[in-house]
């Protein structure tokens, strides 16, 4: 483990997400001498520089300079930056070494990935790790949740020590980490494998494999929680080394975890509790939707291999509430409600998200729309024509393709325009919602150009709703 203080460090993307910012932060306090570098100017960056201010960190912005990589004596690169950049070639071909927040963070913990319990997915995964941190906060509240939240993990290696268990939340970028050294979690989970990310791809398969890092360096003492409700990860188990625990929202099974006659049950003679047993009523839970009957039913597997009591477990479950951003409710004004869904940035997800609330609202205004993904939006653009009453396009680079399958789909007239503001989006979608109906922001693509992120274009979101009411 290289010991940081008075080393030049490089970090290689900045971003507005956190990450690249809690990075910057933990690496001045171990006393590097810290370098910034990152395409975007200052002023695409600047709530991320306004955290750094006061700091000594040199910036270089709008551009990646060599002379800036070739004095790096590490290089910690931002999971956002693809694995086929130039500049990380150039690394390599000047044996220059590049880690990322999540490598630094598993090989300063005191028992490393022994301690780790890692999910990852398509869809679903923030909440299953807010689902998971919750039931095993409820059995040890020294527990640490971390990862892809918005949070850099490295700010909270303090409050952990041998007997911590951490949660983390993984992308597949930040997967690349954990391959580059060829670890994984002992206790890890795929919710789900759905078309994404197909900009950063080659291909389907590019991406599963992307995801089955998490296991694929286990170790047979190790276990490993998959869906057995999706295809592809059906096939990808195949190449899992640790003990293999399904789940399943659809049929019971000899073990693991899945529904039974309005239960969630959990069967698994190796746990701690071991025996066939019911843990909660699906209608106890607080989260609609069939998706997250499938994240309860990971965390129930997560947790009770983990250790947690089954009371603990559903306990937690009762309590939980939603993730900010997922199908989250914002307000209800004059009879119609307003839900964020910003983190919808699949057709997939957008699906899920309309199946969940057609059959309780007497309409649906969707607000859609965004940058480019490289994804399919024909079946989506299906599931809109069969259950939407109205379409509202945010400009972007894949509105138009978004807009041409709806029309294809015999949706011509549902598409009301494309707006280029979330306030004229939302304004539009007031003037025509009635009474019992649902203004929903799903969009389907990804947010960049008129909006930070994702989380910006759901803040605004709720922002133009909140000004509604006043």
């Amino acid at each position: 483990m290289i010991n940081l203080n008075n080393k030049r460090i490089l970090v290689f993307g900045l971003g507005v997400h956190g990450g690249g910012l809690g990075v910057a932060q933990w690496l001045v306090k171990q006393g590097a001498h810290v370098t910034v570098t990152d395409l975007k100017t200052a002023e695409q960056l600047q709530s991320s520089l306004d955290a750094l201010r006061g700091l000594p960190i040199e910036f270089v912005l709008g551009e990646h300079r060599e002379q800036d990589f070739l004095n790096a004596d590490l290089i910690v690169r931002n999971p956002a930056v693809p694995r086929e950049s130039k500049w990380l070639q150039f690394a390599s071909e000047h044996n220059i070494p590049v880690e990322m927040e999540m490598s630094l963070f598993v090989e300063r913990l005191p028992r490393g990935m022994a301690q780790v319990i890692g999910i990852t997915g398509t869809k679903g995964k923030t909440t299953t790790t807010l689902m998971t941190g919750a039931i095993l906060k409820s059995a040890n509240p020294k527990t640490v949740v971390a990862g892809n939240l918005r949070v850099s993990a490295l700010e909270l290696l303090d409050q952990i020590d041998a007997d911590t268990p951490v949660v983390l939340e993984l992308s597949s970028w930040q997967l690349e980490a954990f391959q580059s050294h060829g670890i994984s979690p002992h206790i890890a989970a795929i919710t789900n494998i759905v078309p994404d990310h197909l900009n950063r791809y080659r291909d389907m398969d590019d991406y599963a494999q992307a995801k089955g890092v998490i296991f694929r360096y286990q170790q047979p003492g190790d276990y490993v929680v998959l869906n057995f409700d999706n295809k592809i990860l059906t096939r990808l188990s195949f190449r899992a080394f640790g003990k293999v625990i399904w789940t399943s929202a659809t049929r019971p099974l000899k073990e693991g975890a899945y529904r039974e006659a309005g239960s969630l049950v959990w069967h698994w003679d190796g746990a701690r509790h071991a025996a066939s047993q019911r843990i909660i009523d699906v209608n106890e839970l607080r989260v609609p939707g069939e998706h997250n009957i499938a994240n309860a039913l990971t965390a129930i597997a997560l947790g009770s291999i983990a250790g947690a009591s089954p009371e603990q477990i559903a306990n937690a479950l009762r309590e939980f509430r939603g993730a900010e951003h997922r199908q989250e409710f914002v307000r209800e004004i004059n009879g119609v409600r307003y839900i964020n869904d910003t983190t919808a940035t699949a057709p997939a997800a957008v699906i899920v998200a309309i199946e969940t609330f057609a059959p309780t609202a007497k309409g649906i205004v969707l607000i859609a729309g965004g940058s480019e993904k490289g994804l399919d939006f024909n079946e989506m653009a299906l599931k809109i024509v069969s259950k939407v009453r109205a379409v509202i396009l945010l400009q972007g680079a894949a509105t138009d393709r978004l807009a041409s399958a709806i029309q294809n789909a015999g949706g011509k007239n549902l598409i009301v325009g494309q707006f280029d503001s979330m306030t004229a989006a939302v304004e539009r979608a007031k003037e025509i919602a009635r009474e019992g109906q649902i203004v929903l922001l799903s969009p389907g693509c990804a947010s960049f150009g008129m909006f930070a992120n994702e989380f910006d274009r759901g803040n605004q979101f709720k922002q133009v709703v909140s000004q509604i009411v006043k």
